[in-house]
């Protein structure tokens, strides 16, 4: 479901209608499967939607997209940067993490991928040595 989430508010975020056919879209799965997730969505009130209608987030459902895409965006960026992995790799394994990592390590990622990479002497010398 988390996944769901990320992507209408990735889809939002691109300024595109969020409807099942661009859910299905940009997540590769059935339009039955987008609206049988969200039927569950709304169940929890996660997100609002009315059938053939536009999908919108709920405060609760955006507070939880928004934190499923920051720790998307921390692993990526961590997995790219500071341990040098093909973005596509990166990407493809931070989407399997992301659902997994717990909130303080999520925020002491986010931290540390921050003062790694604007360090004012650059790079680290032990960094380095990763390459």
């Amino acid at each position: 479901m988390e996944d769901y989430l990320e992507k209408i508010v990735m889809i939002t975020e691109g300024k595109e209608a969020v409807t099942v056919t661009n859910i299905s879209r940009v997540l590769g799965v059935t339009k039955p499967s987008v609206i049988s997730a969200l039927k569950k969505l709304s169940e929890k009130g996660l997100i609002k939607h009315e059938r053939y209608g536009s999908v919108e987030l709920t405060i609760e459902g955006k507070k939880i997209a928004e934190d499923v895409l920051r720790r998307h965006k921390a692993l990526g960026k961590f997995f790219i940067e500071v341990l040098g992995i093909d973005p596509d790799t990166a990407w493809k394994d931070a989407c399997k993490m992301e659902h997994f990592i717990s909130p303080i390590t999520s925020r002491r990622l986010i931290k540390f991928v921050d003062i790694t990479l604007t360090s004012p002497v650059g790079k680290s010398e032990w960094l380095k040595t990763l390459d």
